[in-house]
């Protein structure tokens, strides 16, 4: 990677997080943790209580970049096909004719993905690991940028279903928005007084820049020691105490290549242990399922992500 690539990848980056900043008061770490997963090739899942303006993220960061974006309304009744696409029988020239679903794009919001049956949701499964949909016997490729956002309510709401654990471990990242400061709700109260100034939010970034960023993430070096002190605190999981299903390595990539992102934002080319630190519970936490004891006792994902980077030793 050339100094060149190095600046013009870290502007991309400035200039998307300065655009999502126009709409988005306080979330200053959330839309880090955000384009950290775009640009190590991840995916996301928000999860938090309505209003707090999860949708409105996705949709700011979507037009932020030049790109094809399509929201999907996760309800009941969806169906498998109705992300995926359908072939459906032309009368003239007496053939199938596929016509492809949503999942068909740049930037996909899943919105409220957990109002769907556990069936309708690992529809996504094979598009989030392997950038590909299978339908009716043929491999279609998707997009080089292909961008998932899911948001979901609380599990305890009425109307959902929680999300398989094949499907958490496929995204990259999963946090939340949480309640902004009074004076930013001011803040939001007198944007909006006459129209939402989404609409008037114009793109900062082009496709290609975006692709340029995600080739620039993967060129930031990460040190042997580091690596293996990211595999470490993923296997710990697998032994804590009241972890009844630990993180696969699909965490552990997972934790490398959002720790290069959060890297080249900072400005470095090279990964630091603070980095990984800073990442693991939002990378790891959401893939651990825990022991109904556990659970019953207090115990949380996060404490217990929490409690091994207390006790790992951090590679000097």
């Amino acid at each position: 990677m050339t100094p060149t690539d190095f600046v013009a990848a870290r502007a991309t980056y400035r200039n998307i997080s300065e655009n999502i900043a126009k709409i988005m008061r306080g979330q200053g770490a959330a839309t880090r943790h955000l384009l950290a997963a775009l640009a190590a090739g991840g995916h996301v899942l928000l999860e938090d209580y309505p209003g707090t303006g999860k949708t409105t993220l996705a949709k700011a960061l979507a037009k932020s970049i030049d790109a094809q974006f399509k929201r999907l309304q996760f309800t009941p009744d969806l169906l498998p096909s109705d992300i995926l696409g359908v072939s459906i029988f032309d009368q003239r020239d007496q053939q199938f004719h596929f016509h492809e679903g949503p999942v068909f794009t740049n930037i996909l919001l899943a919105d409220e993905i957990n109002r769907a049956s556990p069936r309708t949701q690992s529809a996504l499964l094979e598009a989030m690991g392997e950038a590909q949909v299978s339908v009716e016997g043929e491999r279609r490729n998707l997009p080089d940028l292909f961008f998932v956002i899911a948001t979901e309510n609380p599990v305890e709401f009425r109307g959902t279903y929680p999300l398989p654990e094949a499907q958490m471990d496929r995204f990259a990242m999963q946090f939340t928005l949480g309640y902004v400061s009074p004076a930013e709700e001011v803040a939001i109260l007198t944007a909006q007084a006459h129209n939402h100034p989404i609409d008037e939010l114009q793109p900062a970034a082009t496709l290609a820049d975006v692709l340029a960023l995600k080739r620039a993430v993967e060129n930031i070096r990460i040190s042997d020691e580091l690596k293996r002190y990211a595999v470490d605190l993923v296997a710990a999981t697998r032994t804590a105490t009241g972890v009844q299903l630990g993180a696969s390595p699909r965490a552990s990539i997972a934790l490398m290549k959002t720790a290069q992102a959060e890297a080249l934002f900072d400005g470095f080319d090279f990964v630091t242990p603070e980095q990984l630190q800073k990442l693991a519970v939002p990378v790891i936490a959401h893939r651990l399922v825990l022991e109904p004891q556990a659970r019953f006792s207090g115990g949380s994902a996060r404490s217990v992500v929490e409690g091994i980077l207390k006790k790992l030793p951090v590679p000097a």
